[in-house]
């Protein structure tokens, strides 16, 4: 008879060192794959990844909820409607002829393999972290449109704003590509085919590259938005500012005009 391993991996509101997460839970990590730490007692495992997402492995909800309270976090008992999460169950079959398969529903393992669990955890961590990629992104569309209607009419408030909305952009980008991983293959799957498989057979069922590029384009997209109306609100201040000089060369030769006709 298959064990069913329940996996949830959640997004936490703050981000927390290695070393915070051991005091609070009592617990010493080790060193896992691509920035993955890990956990494991008896038959549970914790993951935590630099990107604020902590995994549990066989936990129970109880378990998980004090977990998470003693992390500070709020809302804990409802984790479910107040935070980002996925789950994902893990059947382990002895009788399996490969060492692992990966269906839309489940993935089932000949053997609970730390190193399998841990590639588990891992990819569905980055699919967490990338939703949370994507719900921010959405809201930045939204604000994005009243930005470039600023761009109507000039002024230093509005150019400083735009500014701060394209280093926010650039922001995003730089943090998705380093803290997700998701365009290298962790070095360690190059020598185990098996656990490369299970890499890259979870990686497209979460369809991880087909996200990242839809969020990468979304970003493109924004930042030459951005970009023009920058060049706009450039040429306005260009324009507010040759008017300037030619008020005060006007001034000026009315002065010159006034102190002549007085002489």
């Amino acid at each position: 008879m298959a064990q069913t391993l329940p996996l949830v991996s959640i997004y936490l509101p703050k981000p927390y060192r290695k070393d915070e997460i051991e005091t609070r839970l009592t617990c010493s990590m080790k060193k896992g794959i691509e920035q993955a730490f890990y956990t494991e007692y008896k038959e549970t495992y914790l993951v935590y990844t630099r990107f604020n997402v902590i995994t549990f492995i066989n936990w129970d909800k109880d378990s998980i909820v004090k977990a998470l309270e003693k992390l500070g976090v709020e809302n804990a008992p409802a984790f479910e409607r107040h935070y980002l999460y996925q789950d994902y169950p893990i059947e382990i079959d002895a009788s399996l002829s490969s060492a692992c398969n990966v269906y839309n529903e489940r993935i089932v393992l000949k053997e609970p393999l730390t190193l399998y669990l841990v590639i588990i955890a891992l990819i569905v961590s980055q699919s967490v972290g990338l939703e949370k990629y994507e719900q921010d992104l959405s809201l930045h569309f939204e604000g994005s449109q009243r930005l470039l209607d600023l761009t109507q009419h000039y002024s230093l408030f509005r150019r400083s704003k735009i500014i701060v909305f394209a280093r926010t952009l650039s922001a995003i980008q730089h943090a998705m590509v380093s803290d997700l991983f998701l365009l290298d293959k962790p070095n360690i799957l190059w020598d185990n085919a098996e656990a490369e498989k299970l890499y890259n057979r979870l990686s497209s069922i979460l369809e991880l590259k087909d996200r990242f590029e839809i969020v990468e384009h979304k970003l493109s997209h924004l930042k030459d938005d951005i970009s023009m109306a920058l060049d706009l609100i450039n040429h306005r201040h260009s324009e507010v500012l040759e008017w300037i000089i030619i008020v005060l060369i006007g001034f000026e030769i009315v002065m010159g005009l006034i102190e002549f006709f007085k002489a």
